[in-house]
């Protein structure tokens, strides 16, 4: 949708300045309405919120938002809250304490719009980039029933967990990754220059090479010809592979393959689950119904697959089936789930159990995620000897062969 710049004057009488998002300037101005403002002009604007006024070098310049300055928002406004700050002078000496200029101006958007009439959801809702749809929708349930200073408590725990997921997983994989990129640069050295100088070698012998040696040496003419062309098919590839997962139907096919792929595959699921479970369950014990709470979970799982059973859980459960019954037939949740979901239905506590849910995925992630090196480096091994038998075949056994035939002459 477009964006519009407008000019307005709250209740006091001042004049306010902003960007709002809309299909039209007649729906924009009913926006203002609603918040209590009278619009004096509307006019198209060119750029969002996040961009007006800026140029470019101050764009390259802006410090991205991470969801640790998230984490850290949302701990330090339940402090605030909880200590009987209003919300404006809790954003305002945030503001004046933050080192990340892009949170700052974030900051005082939101407290320009609180001033307009805004809630603050509404608020966080113009950085989307910020605040994801579950957040959003967690801080207006907070504002509708009173509790906002615990919904920013349980934000901030489920960010806090979200992270340090993320980081095991990221700490995992290092290793396997570093080796992985030694390998390849070495492949790519060995192609390059050893080969190469073998090949003249051998051609001064003017002997029959094993069929290994013929191979190496023509991959190697290959590679030396062809590695421009090369790299340009692979950075092809990478950025056709990167169009194709933002389409629909892209996203949609990468993400069910990433739950099939071998030893990150079940981490992946599980994690991915454990997140929603979790997210349910905060979303439950938050006031927030079924059928809403579904649709705001299915936005955060990450996983356009699993997002899809979740978005046909919610139509079954809007049809009136229960929720045992469509999270069977969605087939991602284990018996022991199933069973849990049954039980929950029964006593009316799914949210407790949904919580015990997660937390017994995220143990089965935490452990899978301690022995991943452990699995992926059996692999490495293999693969590593594997590559040196070639190249030792490939490039000693013509040497061994001519040192045979030397000593029977």
């Amino acid at each position: 949708m477009p964006f519009f710049s407008y000019k307005a004057r709250n209740a006091r009488g001042d004049l306010i300045e902003g960007i709002q998002e809309g299909p039209d300037s007649a729906a924009v101005a009913d926006m203002l309405f609603n918040g209590g403002m009278t619009p004096v002009e509307i006019a198209v604007s060119a750029r969002g919120p996040s961009t007006q006024q800026e140029g470019l070098l101050e764009r390259m310049q802006q410090q991205k938002i991470t969801p640790v300055d998230v984490m850290l928002f949302s701990r330090q406004m339940y402090t605030l809250l909880k200590a009987g700050v209003p919300i404006m002078r809790a954003l305002a000496g945030l503001q004046e304490s933050t080192h990340n200029n892009s949170m700052k101006k974030v900051l005082q958007d939101m407290r320009e719009s609180l001033d307009g009439g805004r809630e603050l959801s509404a608020a966080m809702r113009r950085h989307p980039d910020v605040f994801n749809p579950f957040y959003v929708s967690m801080v207006r349930v907070g504002e509708a029933t009173g509790m906002l200073e615990e919904i920013f408590l349980r934000l901030f725990h489920y960010i806090e967990f979200e992270k340090s997921t993320r980081d095991k997983i990221k700490s995992a994989m290092r290793y396997p990754t570093f080796v992985v990129i030694a390998m390849v640069v070495a492949i790519a050295i060995i192609n390059l220059f050893v080969i190469p100088a073998f090949a003249k070698v051998y051609k001064g012998f003017n002997a029959e090479l094993p069929m290994m040696t013929k191979i190496l040496i023509a991959s190697s003419d290959f590679t030396v010809q062809y590695w421009p062309l090369m790299l340009a098919l692979l950075a092809g590839a990478i950025y056709g592979f990167r169009l194709y997962i933002a389409t629909p139907v892209g996203r949609y096919q990468w993400d069910r393959l990433k739950l099939r792929l071998p030893v990150v595959g079940s981490i992946i699921e599980k994690a991915t689950l454990s997140r929603f479970a979790r997210s349910y369950a905060l979303t439950s014990r938050s006031g927030v119904p079924i059928v809403q709470g579904l649709s705001v979970v299915a936005q955060v799982v990450d996983n356009d697959y699993i997002a899809k059973k979740i978005d046909n859980i919610r139509e079954g459960v809007e049809r009136g089936d229960s929720i045992l019954r469509t999270a069977a037939a969605s087939g991602v949740f284990t018996p022991v789930v199933l069973q849990m979901v049954a039980v929950g239905e029964e006593t009316g506590e799914l949210d407790d159990l949904m919580q015990e849910v997660a937390e017994m995925y995220e143990r089965e992630v935490a452990y899978e995620v301690d022995n991943l090196s452990a699995k992926i480096e059996p692999i490495l091994i293999v693969g590593l000897g594997i590559l040196v038998l070639i190249l030792a075949l490939g490039v000693f056994l013509p040497i061994w062969d001519l040192g045979k035939a030397a000593m029977h002459k």
